[in-house]
Parts: structure tokens; C-alpha cells; sequence
């Protein structure tokens, strides 16, 4: 089973008001384990950026002129999720931006599965914090590299946070993903063994009669 997780910064709160997307970060699971496989890409909003969007995550409008539009990357992106299920923390948020975003462009919305880790966390620890700094201080995942919010980081940061709240991982359990390249499994050639012998051997027969004879009105000779 693949899913992939993902994560967006933004210029503001509301696409609907016509703010946009500045970071997009992916990270592919296979059989709820990192692949190693991630799509990251900062993009050119082609408007300011709110001040208040930068104290959260930094990205100036200098500094993402330097970068493509939305339009250049989408293909990248929709190939990437290839129609697999959605691991997103406050998936309204995020898909309302990422389907705005295809509908500038006369793409049709994302129709992928998606699984909320915000809805998955309240329901398993109500009433406690349930945003991403939270359940990573929970779990004892490291935050010290999240200075401000990072599409990149932050959808590495769910990724270890989603595996957590399914269950973790079980030591000597996991299915080892060894290609990153494209998240398929190694082939392991064995090589061909001739079956074991089953047949009993003729000292076998003979201790085996020997030990029915002691047996005295065995059932299967029962009426």
C-alpha cells in the first residue's frame, strides 16, 4: 500500500481571497514505511506575502521570485501522488489550496483518498494539543531542526508522527523497502532445493507396529 504525506506553506489563510501556495513537501510511504522517496519544490506565488505568513515560515517574496509558479511543478506534483491516499495534518486546509490551485489551471480537484492526522489525533487523545509540535513532543520526535514552519520538514515530521498514531513500529516486524529509487521491493533469487524426504524409513515401520500392538481396542477398530 502506498500513501503519501503532504504538507504546504502558503501567503495566507484563505485561497478563497486569493492567497497561494509558496512550498509544497511529499513524502511517499510504502506499507506505512519511508521509502526514502519525497517530492519538495518552494513556488512563486506571483503575489505578496502576507507578513504575518512569513514570521510563520520565512519564505519572502524576494526570496521565491527566484522559483517557478505553481503551473510548472504541477505536473511533477500529480505524478508524484499518482491517485494514492493522502496522509494530511488539517487536510481541509491543505487540499483547499492544493485544489485552487489545480483549478487556476482547469485541472480537476485531487480525488485521492485522504486520512486527516488532525482528526486521527483528537479522536485517540481528546481533549489534549493536537498540532504537529504537540504529537511530535509526545512521541519524542526531534523538532530541534523546526525553527519556523517547512513544507519539506514538517511533511517529515507527519510522516513519523502518522506512523505513531496507527501504532508505531514493531521491532522485527517491518517490511524493509530496499529500492528508493521507486519504492518497489528487491527480488531475492533463491536458488531450487529438492523437497525432504517424507516417507518413513523401514526401522520406522517396524517400531510403529510394534508400538500399535500394545494399544488394546484402538478406537479406529471400534464399531
Amino acid at each position: 500500500m502506498r500513501e503519501v504525506v503532504l504538507d504546504t506553506e502558503t501567503t495566507g489563510l484563505d485561497p478563497a481571497s486569493g492567497h497561494r501556495i509558496v512550498e509544497i513537501g511529499c513524502v511517499e510511504l510504502f506499507n506505512h514505511m519511508p521509502t526514502g522517496r519525497a517530492f519538495h519544490r518552494y513556488v512563486n506565488p506571483e503575489r505578496e506575502v502576507a507578513p504575518e505568513a512569513v514570521e510563520v515560515h520565512g519564505l519572502t517574496e524576494e526570496f521565491l521570485a527566484g522559483h517557478p509558479p505553481f503551473a510548472a511543478v504541477a505536473d511533477e506534483l500529480l505524478a508524484f501522488i499518482g491517485g494514492d491516499r493522502l496522509i494530511i495534518h488539517n487536510a481541509e486546509f491543505d487540499l483547499a489550496f492544493v485544489n485552487a490551485e489545480l483549478a487556476r489551471l482547469g485541472r480537476p480537484a485531487l480525488g485521492s483518498d485522504c486520512e486527516d492526522t488532525l482528526l486521527l489525533a483528537r479522536k485517540r487523545f481528546p481533549g489534549a494539543q493536537a498540532n504537529l509540535d504537540a504529537l511530535c513532543r509526545r512521541f519524542a520526535i526531534d523538532l530541534s531542526a523546526r525553527s519556523k514552519h517547512s513544507a519539506k520538514l514538517d511533511s517529515e515530521l507527519l510522516a513519523a508522527v502518522y506512523l505513531e498514531l496507527i501504532g508505531g513500529r514493531q521491532p522485527g516486524l517491518d517490511l524493509a523497502v530496499a529500492t528508493l529509487g521507486n519504492g518497489a521491493l528487491d527480488r531475492i533469487d533463491r536458488p531450487a532445493r529438492p523437497p525432504r524426504p517424507h516417507a518413513p524409513t523401514v526401522e520406522e515401520l517396524a517400531a510403529h507396529a510394534v508400538f500399535l500392538q500394545k494399544i488394546k481396542t484402538p478406537l479406529w477398530l471400534a464399531a
